[in-house]
């Protein structure tokens, strides 16, 4: 018996039909996708920049804030006008705070204030804590200056009057550690 042996023009038309019915499922479904993507909801047609540039801004800014991780300790204040104080802090680039002020510019976090740690926390650690007898909003500082013990963070102030009458001690007070280190 012989075997069945379809003609050539017969295999041509199955192949072309195949690559024809791939062609159209393709070809549909990328109009279908594409017309999905070029739809522009917008009535004028326009991009407003100034909103992406808000929400570039505030997605920057929350991702900044977040907490690496959170400690409990101590918070005291201190000046660079003590009486064994030199008024220059421990960590580079050492700043005068006698001349300079209680605030520091870092590149991230702008203009925040300046707190001494003990060496388990590095130069250039940012915390945010909240004390109600400082300020109403957060407090954003960098770790400038060393000679604490410990969990204890001391909080630089303008006077050792102004330290003692306006932080003193506070225990048990939650810090969030947002960057640790330069």
């Amino acid at each position: 018996m012989k075997k069945y042996k379809p003609k050539k023009w017969v295999t041509y038309f199955r192949i072309f039909s195949l690559l024809f019915f791939v062609m159209f499922i393709t070809t549909t479904e990328m109009k279908r996708t594409s017309i999905t993507v070029v739809k522009n909801d917008n009535l004028n047609k326009s991009i407003n920049y100034e909103v992406i540039s808000n929400q570039q801004e505030e997605s920057y800014k929350t991702a900044l804030y977040q907490p690496e991780t959170t400690f409990v300790g101590s918070l005291t204040g201190y000046a660079g006008d003590c009486p064994l104080c030199s008024g220059i802090v421990a960590c580079k680039p050492r700043i005068n705070v006698l001349e300079k002020g209680i605030f520091f510019d870092d590149k991230e976090y702008g203009t925040i204030r300046m707190v001494a740690s003990s060496k388990r926390y590095p130069c250039g650690t940012i915390l945010r804590f909240k004390v109600g007898k400082v300020s109403s909003e957060p407090i954003v500082a960098v770790v400038m200056d060393r000679g604490v013990g410990g969990n204890n963070i001391d909080l630089l102030m303008n006077t050792e009057d102004e330290a003692r009458k306006k932080v003193g001690r506070i225990k048990n007070l939650e810090f969030e550690v947002l960057r640790l280190g330069w």
